[in-house]
């Protein structure tokens, strides 16, 4: 089918990232807006706005019944849910299908291949896939048979956890029981799921991903991504294509990722997530998102792909444009999240009223935002004020463009992370590449409070 008109149910830059394709390809963008965002940039760009709900997501944006009746009440074709929110939910997916309304993702059945930890691996081993040693717990004794197994250390993890909550580390045998019970039972508390499972511990582990994009018969991967540089598990910078990398090790990869849409029969975008074994020189499969990412505008910037209107042309049961032999891979691309957040008092969230905010133009720099002077930082949602991102001839080129990009933005009301991002960048280990995921936790322990440009 033709979409005419698409209901986008999320806020922030992302609603105007796919309310952008959707007006260029001449489809009508209805964006669902709770009161919190009635009058935000999105809002007074659309197309038109339907009232999604009072400002907290659980009432709004995480309400699977409003946003149905938002794009029941626009007469929408379709829904595209953005990333966070409902973009995996299965219950949504499902909803709008009984209601003849399409969603832009992945099919129901493809959401719960992928949506629970145990399943994924268990798909992710079908597929042929190298996962992390470890496996599911059925009680206290098989903990300990597993974890003498795999070895000390080793995490425990929720199998409804996600984004590092439901994680916990177990250095010694003694420690393990005990443990297992703390983490089922927070578990249960947390995720309404007390399942957990047993995984090695990889000391010296790097963040790669891979870009897929499928139409449920074909499967072409758009390359890697490095997210390695994290906070608590939230992504600061990323990277295309994942830098330092073996040649050898990359394309296995890419074979591995598309093996396993090619399993799933996958439709639309999706990422498969891995965890790179420095000291082993191998990799393990860690999940896959069943969504649009943050960091697509790194693989768009060396593809050249516009991955929201690959996403719809999909959706419409169009057949992939493009082959494998179709992607090329130009230059070097990084991401910096610019959040609403005081690194000098441990990331506090600044919510709040900007009075300027002035980015950055020039070749090879996208700035994807929603932020303009006078806009509100509305404290119930995450805190990502905008993308900057580069793209240059090769990584000290897009390094040289980020350094001045990021000393040309100025953004007042609120306190945000772009002293950090600088620090980042002066930093030898980043710009020689390849730092791992513990980086980043060393990297605050030698710049306490701020540092030097707190």
């Amino acid at each position: 089918m033709i979409l005419r008109r698409v209901l986008i149910a999320n806020r922030g830059e992302i609603a105007l990232r796919v309310l952008r394709t959707c007006q260029r390809l001449g489809i009508e963008a209805v964006l669902a807006a709770s009161d919190a965002d009635l009058d935000s940039v999105p809002a007074r760009l659309a197309d038109r706005v339907v009232r999604l709900g009072p400002p907290p997501s659980s009432a709004s944006y995480l309400d699977v019944d409003a946003v149905l009746a938002a794009a029941k009440a626009a007469d929408a074709d379709a829904v595209h849910p953005g990333y966070g929110f409902l973009s995996e939910n299965q219950r949504l997916a499902r909803a709008c299908a009984e209601a003849g309304i399409v969603f832009i993702g992945p099919t129901v059945e493809q959401l719960a291949a992928v949506g629970d930890k145990l399943e994924a691996r268990r798909h992710a081993v079908a597929a042929g896939l190298p996962v992390v040693p470890g496996g599911p717990l059925e009680d206290a004794a098989d903990a300990a048979r597993l974890a003498a197994e795999i070895g000390f250390p080793l995490l425990i993890k929720a199998v409804g956890g996600g984004g590092g909550r439901g994680m916990k580390q177990v250095h010694h045998p003694a420690d393990l029981a005990a443990t297992v019970d703390l983490a089922v039972a927070e578990a249960g508390a947390a995720f309404g799921d007390p399942r957990v499972y047993l995984e090695r511990f990889v000391a010296t582990g790097r963040h790669v991903e891979v870009q897929l994009l499928a139409d449920g018969e074909n499967v072409v991967h758009l390359g890697t991504r490095d997210c390695s540089v994290q906070r608590r598990y939230q992504k600061l910078i990323e990277e295309a294509p994942a830098p330092a990398l073996d040649p050898t090790l990359r394309e296995e990869m890419h074979r591995a990722a598309v093996a396993l849409g090619k399993h799933l029969e996958y439709r639309g975008l999706g990422t498969v997530e891995f965890l790179v074994d420095v000291d082993r020189g191998t990799f393990y499969f860690l999940e896959m998102n069943a969504r649009i990412q943050v960091e697509h505008p790194v693989t768009e910037a060396i593809t050249g792909l516009d991955l929201v209107a690959e996403q719809l042309a999909v959706a419409e049961g169009r057949s992939l444009s493009l082959g494998q032999a179709d992607v090329s891979f130009t230059g070097h691309a990084v991401e910096c999240r610019v959040n609403a957040e005081d690194w000098a008092r441990d990331f506090r969230p600044s919510p709040g009223t900007v009075t300027e905010a002035v980015w950055p133009l020039g070749d090879g720099i996208r700035i994807d935002t929603h932020l303009q002077a006078g806009a509100s930082v509305p404290p119930y949602y995450d805190s990502l004020l905008a993308k900057l991102i580069v793209h240059g001839r090769d990584r000290a080129d897009a390094l040289t463009r980020l350094r001045g990009a990021l000393a040309r933005c100025a953004v007042g009301g609120v306190s945000t992370n772009i002293p950090l991002h600088q620090e980042v960048l002066e930093q030898a280990e980043f710009t020689e590449g390849g730092v791992d995921t513990a980086w980043f936790t060393r990297f605050l322990h030698n710049h306490p409070a701020g540092g030097s440009r707190g």
